[in-house]
Parts: structure tokens; sequence; C-alpha cells
């Protein structure tokens, strides 16, 4: 560290934006041609259609790619979303046959978030310092893919740390949102959300630690499945944080359609990537559950948790949630008002999550940085208190708690510190017993007290503001709408079928806010609890989007005050903006037990269903 490696910083990020705009520069003429109609028409193709023609050879695969290379391009002319260029590459392979264009994803562009290894080129993952240094093979991920017939042509934009809902770095700039450029596309698979929703290409694969990949589909106007843990493969990748597993990082998949997102996941688990990578379980791909759960004459039993009690959704948020459920009430599902588990709210989890990843106190991140490098806003701020001297922290604390009365951001204060062996073990062993009381609530095992604490969403943002209750911050986190007759219901009815759990799935928002301004991660860091929780449970979860931001009906009522908000609530709020914000998506997340991606995915054709016979659908970004 020193002068020297600031200079090798800056020179290194100026060679590799040079590297990038050259390899652009030196695609054929027509890359950067006019679309020719049978281009518009790839492009517009159903997925199953053109892997058919492909394998058929009535298009060929370098039409489909040199159709979504131009995309590609475009969509990074708008929002800097592309890394590495790999498109001749791809050409390459293709001539050479070495995609398998007999697979089942034959011919299918497919990007890449920054972070997976792909042979002779780099994997960077935004830091300057891990540039010109090719890797030497394909990792297990991308050889499923090339065998699968799909054909990695781009990798995208992520933040540096990978621990933020932005995207920006040094090495490559800043990525910013199709709707809206002042905006981020989420993080930090925000490449993805960007290229995804600008219609540069319509299958992407990111990974998702906090919410990596279902921010961006909430923040960018696209679809993704957060899977669980071992059923997705993920060899063959780089990190910000190896080693860090206890809360793991997943690989999983984006796409721009919902039925494209699904046609990419049943056919890539049909690969058995188990064979490639041996983190992933021997599950086969669950037709029967998938179809049962679409079945017109299914009616779902759907869960509605309003709020985390953290952050009370924004009013764009609070929105889209609703249509939903009016939606699929409409289209005769049974709705449930859901309250999580009250000896295991969401706030813990927010504890919990944030100490285990952050257990080694942000040194392994760090350490990839060279003089001068920037880092990301957010997480600056955690590195910030996590630095703090143990005394200084604990004043700190005292602050928050007692002289601004906000017990929620308190609570956070207080364990953001490095970890030692047995700390973290004590971790392990409080996120297992969080993870065990909500099997319970979720089986049916235990219910909910009926008597739980009312709060309605119409109160001003009850569950977000600061208490000056002495209680610790576990026990006045949060306050949520009474246990429904419905939900008791359910639960002996449950008992009576033999059913193994009270309902289908269950609702909830992506965030509490639509996309955040560029830097506002330095304000909203810790605004992440809506993904997070069902990291730390492995939940598998779907994001689709559902409207886009009214001025006028998603305005702050003339009320609300920003002082009365805890300080994770008050960092997001400030940010909120409707008229700012005007035309940007806001999606719905769908939340199944773990490794329910089958399930999920078909829930989500549910909503989306029901959304369009309302007249609710979302019209997607058309930029061809």
């Amino acid at each position: 560290m020193g002068p020297t490696s600031y200079f090798q910083h800056r020179r290194d990020c100026q060679r590799k934006q040079e590297e990038r705009r050259d390899r652009i520069a030196a695609l054929e003429p027509s890359y950067h041609a006019a679309f020719s109609p049978h281009e518009l028409n790839i492009l517009h193709a159903p997925i199953d259609k053109l892997v058919q023609d492909v394998q058929s050879n009535a298009t060929s695969a370098a039409d489909v790619l040199r159709s979504y290379g131009k995309a590609a391009i475009r969509a990074h002319e708008k929002t800097n979303c592309l890394t590495e260029i790999m498109i001749s590459g791809a050409e390459k392979w293709i001539k050479e046959g070495s995609i398998n264009l007999q697979g089942p994803l034959a011919g299918i562009p497919v990007s890449l978030k920054d972070s997976i290894n792909v042979a002779g080129y780099d994997t960077s993952v935004g830091y300057s310092a891990k540039t010109f240094k090719p890797v030497s093979k394909d990792g297990g991920l991308v050889r499923l893919l090339k065998d699968a017939g799909a054909v990695p042509f781009v990798k995208t934009a992520l933040p540096i740390t990978l621990l933020s809902f932005e995207s920006t770095n040094d090495l490559w700039g800043r990525c910013k949102n199709p709707h809206n450029i002042n905006y981020s596309p989420g993080g930090s698979t925000g490449g993805e959300g960007a290229i995804l929703a600008f219609g540069g290409s319509r299958i992407g694969i990111g990974s998702d630690v906090a919410g990596s990949v279902r921010a961006p589909a909430h923040f960018s106007g696209c679809y993704s499945l957060r899977c669980s843990t071992g059923r997705w493969p993920k060899a063959g990748v780089d990190t910000s944080m190896p080693g860090q597993e206890g809360i793991p990082s997943v690989f999983s998949p984006m796409a721009r359609t919902l039925f494209d997102l699904t046609y990419f996941s049943r056919a890539l688990i049909q690969c058995k990537p188990w064979k490639y990578d041996h983190t992933v379980h021997p599950i086969e791909w669950r037709e029967q559950v998938y179809s049962s759960t679409t079945s017109s004459s299914r009616k779902l039993r759907i869960g509605v948790l309003r709020t985390d009690g953290v952050i009370d959704p924004s009013p764009a948020c609070a929105r889209a949630l609703q249509t939903t459920v009016e939606a699929l009430q409409s289209a005769g599902h049974e709705i449930v008002e859901l309250t999580p588990p009250p000896d295991a709210l969401p706030y813990e989890a927010l504890v919990i999550a944030s100490q285990l990843l952050n257990a080694d106190g942000t040194k392994t991140f760090r350490s990839f940085f060279r003089t001068g490098e920037s880092t990301d806003p957010g997480a600056s701020q955690m590195e910030f208190i996590m630095t703090l001297p143990s005394p200084i922290r604990y004043l700190y604390y005292l602050y928050v708690r007692y002289v601004q009365r906000d017990p929620i951001w308190a609570g956070l204060i207080l364990v953001f510190s490095p970890k030692s062996a047995y700390q973290n073990w004590q971790l392990v062993a409080r996120r297992e017993a969080f993870k065990a009381k909500w099997y319970e609530w979720w089986t049916g095992v235990t219910f909910p007290s009926a008597s739980s604490s009312t709060a309605t969403l119409t109160d001003g943002m009850n569950g977000s503001r600061s208490s000056d209750s002495p209680s610790p911050p576990l026990s006045s986190a949060t306050s949520f709408a009474t246990l429904s007759e419905e939900t008791k219901h359910f639960a002996s009815e449950k008992e009576k079928a033999g059913d193994d759990g009270y309902m289908d799935a269950f609702l909830t928002v992506p965030n509490a806010t639509p996309a955040v301004p560029h830097d506002g991660m330095k304000e909203a860091v810790s605004s992440c609890g809506y993904t997070f929780l069902f990291n730390l449970l492995d939940y598998s979860c779907g994001v689709l989007p559902v409207t886009r931001v009214d001025p006028v009906k998603d305005a702050l009522p003339a009320d609300f005050s920003l002082r009365k908000l805890n300080g994770v609530a008050r960092g997001a709020y400030t940010l909120y903006d409707a008229r700012k914000m005007a035309g940007l998506p806001v999606g719905v997340q769908i939340v199944g037990r773990r490794l329910e991606e089958e399930k999920v995915l078909g829930v989500m054709k549910q909503v989306e269903d029901a959304l369009e016979r309302k007249g609710e659908r979302y019209h997607l970004m058309e930029n061809f």
C-alpha cells in the first residue's frame, strides 16, 4: 500500500475501461448497425421457439448472438451495465462447437454477473487488484451453461465489496437504472437488473447474500428467483468475502419475463447441476409441483406480511403489495394476514445476519483494496462502526438508545464489531434456533398468539417509529396486525387434512422503497431487512414487477414525519420522493419454504395471471 499502489490502481482502471471500449469497437460492423427485421423477430421470439429454431437450424446461434450482442451494447450505452465483453469469444465457441446446440437452451445468450469465472477473461469483482489475471478455465456453472446450449456473452456490473444495493466501483464506473439514470438499478447484481430491464439480455445469473438478485429485479423491473443453498450451482466464482459462510451466498437466475425465468430454471436443473458442482443437492426438477401450483383449478392459500417492524413499506411498495393481494382475492385465492413468530421477529434476523455476514470486521473485503480505491458508501458506514474502539462504540450506542430514543438503530450499533470464533459459533447457534422457530411457525407446530399487539398500516408508519420504552430492542422492535380468524381456521383445517403447512407461500415487499438514488446507500445501508431475512432462513423467494411509482398515489401523507422513525427507517425514507421516483418499477416478493423453487415459480405465475385479469399486469420497458 502507498503511492505506488494508488497509481497502479488508477492505471489499471483506465486500462480496463479502454479494453472494454476497444472490444466493443472491434466487433463486426453489423453489431453497430440498425436492427434488421430478422434480428427484431429474434429479440421478441418466445424462448422455447428460439431454442427449437436453433436446434432445427431454422435460426443460427450466431444470428441470435448478434441480435442480443447489439441489444446489450445499446443497454450499456444507456446504463453502463457491461464489464467483460465476451461476444467475440462467444462467436468462436459457437463456431468451434464448444456450445451444445442441441441442448435445452440451444443458442440462448446468457449474461453473467462479473463474479462468475469464464476462461480467458478477468473475474475482477470490481477490484483493480484482480484485473489482468484472466482465469484459465470455465467454472462449473459456465461449463453447465455451455453443455445446456446457452451462450455466455457479457459480464455485468456489481459494486465493490458486493455489499450494496448500488452497483458502482472505480474500475467500471457507475451502473444506472434504465428507467431513470439518476437512480440505482440495484445491487449487488445491478448490471443484470439494468441489462434485463432494458432488453439487452433475456436471461442472467447473479448471486444473492442479502437480496442481491431480488433488489435489482425490484429496482429495475425484471424477474428473479432466489434459490435455496444447494439448488443452484456456484462452483467457479469469485467473491469479495471468500470463506464467509455464516450467511451463504447463492447463485440464482434472473430474467426479463417470468416465462423465461421458469423455462431457464427448469432446463438448467434438468441438466443435473450436481454433476458439475459438489455443493448442489441431487434434486430433480419437480414438474408436478409446478404444474399443480399453476393449475387453473388450484386455489392457493397465500399469507401477507405487511411489515417487518423495522421499516414500514413506502406508499409505492405498500400499494404494489395491496394490488397483488386484491388481484389474488379476485381470482378466488385465500389471503391470510400474517404475524411473524413473536419470539423470532424479523429485527432479530437483521441483528443476527448482519453480524454473521461481517464477523471478520470487514477485513476480508477490505484486504483487496488498493490505496485510494473508492468504497461503497454503505459498506463504508459499516466499516466505520466496526472499526470504532469498543468504548467509543458503546458510548455511541448509549447516545442513540437513550438520547435519541432509538432502540432499533442502537441495537445494530451495539453488535457491529469483529467476532471471535467463540462469538461466531454463538451466532450460528442463534441462527439455527431462529430458523427452527420459523419452521415451527410455518408448519403449524406452534402459531403466533392471537393476542399479539395490533397496529394498522394507516397509522403513519407505526412499526418504523422510535420507541422510548426501556425494553430491549427485540421486544420493542415491531407491532403487527392481529392474527386473523382465517389463520386460526386454516390451522384447524391443516390438522384435519394432515397438511404440512397452512399456506402455500406468502407475499411481502422486496424492499421498503423503490430504487435508491445514486450514493443513497450511505443513508439506507441497513434497509435490506425484507430480503436479508430470507437469506438467513434460506427460503426460496421470487420477485416480479407489479407497477410503477405514481407521483400522486404514492406521495407521503401530509402528517408524515421523519423524526418519528427509527434510524434505519429514517435512512430509507430520507431518500423517498414519489415525484422524483415517478415511473420507477415496484415489485412484490413471493416467499416459499426452503428448496421450494418450483412452487415459488408456480405461485409467481398465479400472481401474474391474477394481475393480468385485473388489468394490472406490468408492462416491460420496450426499446427495440
